[in-house]
């Protein structure tokens, strides 16, 4: 992970002509695999554009034109990649839509951004839009991915992937040189994705992302991550959120790293495994569950297994602190290393499936620094970054010749990092977002004179590292007058393999309390290993063996902080949450406001 320059922000105004030189340049070259029936099917940068240009062609005849809305709700696949750039080089604006939500939030997503052409991945998809579509008014059509279970489907609105693509076949015939033509019109200012935040802290707000922006993030993650031409990737993020759309699609583009997308995301864990990535970026609760699962396994292991485990990492910390700071490790501590590696650590990595990887990265929600340092003393270096859909990304980044752990890094190259008085971290750079769509008051407030006002507290150290402490919002503040940073506490919580999630209460109140979720898996293994009698996930939450087991992970946590920064009550979340669940965004990250409103009584039951 070094820097440079001179990349595709310098050479292109547009992604789409980027991405049309990709094609022309390595048509043979392979840049996306998917998994499908086990099986890792092979798609070329020549498949991509002819896919894209068929899809774009279609939407054309349908009646697309220049700043029209196209929606995609799926899971992570190739069509909706092809459909995203087939949208993008035709002048269109490409809106991602998750496919965990509800009806309802599919009719406020196409209402409020005037989509009219939806593509929807399946009999699921296409049930939800067409629930709402007397009441979406800009809906032209729905075009569906997959038709399995659609065969009798017979709606004026409605077609196949497979129809577009012969309706673009026939007008691409008509209009050989309308592709070249929109291409050649695309104006770097041009708004050309719709990325909606995640809604924590009200309605989504769509986020308007020009060609400028992506150009300039696709040079910055590459100046930052370094893929090579041919590196492994993971794609399992959902390709609505802005970090998955630029790992996979842009930084693809600009690197050409190959893709590998997963089947499902029940087979992530296997596909890791499976194609051993060579760069691998993941939100924390994936490392978090990484993390849990080895922790329960080594629980498991023989006495011998368990003292090898603890030898391995001990001399994996002491190696990493020569690493960490960029000094040479001595001969006989890396030949300790290197044979600990081979019997214990590298099983350990293999079993995750990051054995090959030169770094990892993690990103999108606070993490615990001791996780990475459990990373680091694998033998696999971890990077924190920081940044926001308002910013198309990446702000600020450790590097493999520049990092410290706790911080997110500094401003990446051509981003400038300040803060306000009150410590609010600003944001300056090409990758700006030009404002929300439709939302000129709420654009002001973020966006003044070319800054983005983060609504991150932080502060800059010496060396200019900087370190998000929490959302502005987020701060407690007790009934005696403390401010408590919540994010610190639960993630320490989230460290234990037996908890989830966990939201820290307290402000105005005289101590602070946590609602938890638990870890299904390890805390259902936990119940059976103690022959502990339960029925569901409600019944497991209520056996006082459970209550003690969190309770005693709490204390744990309480005598790492200060008196008035401890847990003095808990209760546990009795519902297993989904990403469909309001609760939750669809980056798995619980949603604060929700969880205070929605388990209220539950709360107040902790202070009466």
């Amino acid at each position: 992970m070094a820097m440079t320059t001179d990349r595709t922000f310098d050479i292109f105004d547009s992604v789409g002509a980027v991405f049309q030189h990709r094609v022309d340049t390595y048509p043979e070259s392979v840049c996306i695999r998917e998994k499908d029936f086990g099986i890792w099917n092979e798609y070329t940068w020549a498949d991509w554009g002819e896919h894209a240009q068929l899809i774009g062609y279609g939407l054309h005849a349908l009646g697309l034109r220049r700043g029209d809305i196209v929606s995609i709700a799926s899971e992570i696949n190739k069509e909706w990649m092809f459909a995203d750039l087939a949208t993008i080089c035709m002048g269109g604006v490409c809106s991602g839509v998750y496919p965990t939500d509800a009806s309802s939030q599919v009719e406020y997503l196409i209402n409020d951004s005037g989509t009219k052409f939806y593509f929807a991945e399946d009999e699921e998809q296409l049930d939800k839009v067409l629930s709402v579509r007397d009441r979406t008014p800009s809906l032209q059509k729905v075009i569906v991915f997959d038709m399995e279970g659609l065969q009798e489907l017979n709606d004026a609105m409605c077609l196949s992937v497979e129809e577009l693509y012969e309706l673009g076949k026939a007008h691409r015939e008509k209009h050989p040189k309308l592709w070249t033509e929109e291409l050649g019109k695309a104006q770097s200012e041009d708004t050309m994705i719709l990325t909606y935040t995640s809604g924590t802290t009200g309605p989504p707000k769509g986020a308007m992302i020009t060609h400028r922006n992506v150009l300039f993030m696709m040079s910055c993650a590459q100046d930052c991550f370094q893929v090579k031409d041919g590196d492994r990737m993971l794609g399992f993020l959902p390709l609505a959120h802005v970090a998955g759309r630029m790992l996979y699609t842009f930084l693809v583009i600009e690197s050409r790293a190959v893709v590998h997308l997963v089947e499902s995301l029940e087979t992530v864990a296997q596909d890791t495994a499976e194609i051993e990535p060579t760069v691998h970026f993941a939100v924390p609760r994936v490392w978090e569950k990484q993390y849990s699962s080895v922790s329960i396994l080594i629980k498991e292991a023989t006495p011998m297994g368990r003292w090898a485990y603890r030898v391995a990492l001990r001399t994996g910390m002491k190696r990493a602190g020569y690493l960490k700071n960029a000094q040479t490790v001595p001969l006989m501590l890396e030949c300790l290393f290197q044979l600990l590696n081979l019997v214990v650590l590298g099983n350990v990595k293999r079993l995750l499936g990051i054995n090959k990887c030169r770094w990892l990265a993690t990103a999108a929600a606070p993490i615990a620094p001791d996780l990475i340092e459990w990373y680091w003393s694998l033998g696999k270096p971890m990077y924190e970054l920081y940044g926001q859909t308002e910013c198309t990304g990446i702000a600020t980044c450790n590097l493999e010749s520049d990092h410290r752990i706790g911080s997110v890094g500094k401003a990446a190259n051509g981003v400038q990092i300040e803060l306000t008085e009150e410590n609010e971290i600003l944001i300056q750079s090409p990758g700006v977002i030009k404002g929300y769509w439709n939302l000129p008051e709420k654009t002001a407030e973020t966006i003044r004179q070319g800054w983005l006002y983060s609504g991150d507290i932080g502060r800059v150290d010496s060396d200019g590292f900087v370190y998000v402490i929490d959302r502005i919002n987020d701060i407690i503040i007790t009934a005696g007058g403390k401010n408590i940073t919540p994010s610190e506490i639960e993630n320490q919580l989230k460290f234990s393999p037996y908890i989830t999630d966990a939201v820290v209460v307290g402000d105005r109140r005289p101590y602070l309390t946590c609602l938890i979720m638990i870890d299904h898996e390890n805390v259902t293994l936990f119940a059976q290993e103690n022959s502990i009698p339960f029925t569901n996930y409600t019944s497991l939450c209520r056996t006082s063996e459970v209550v003690e087991l969190i309770g005693s992970e709490i204390e744990r946590v309480n005598s790492k902080f200060a008196q008035v920064e401890t847990i003095k009550k808990f209760r546990l979340i009795e519902q297993l949450l989904d990403p469909e669940d309001e609760e939750l965004t669809p980056t798995q990250k619980l949603k604060r406001k929700v969880i205070n409103k929605k388990y209220a009584s539950l709360i107040q039951e902790m202070y009466a």
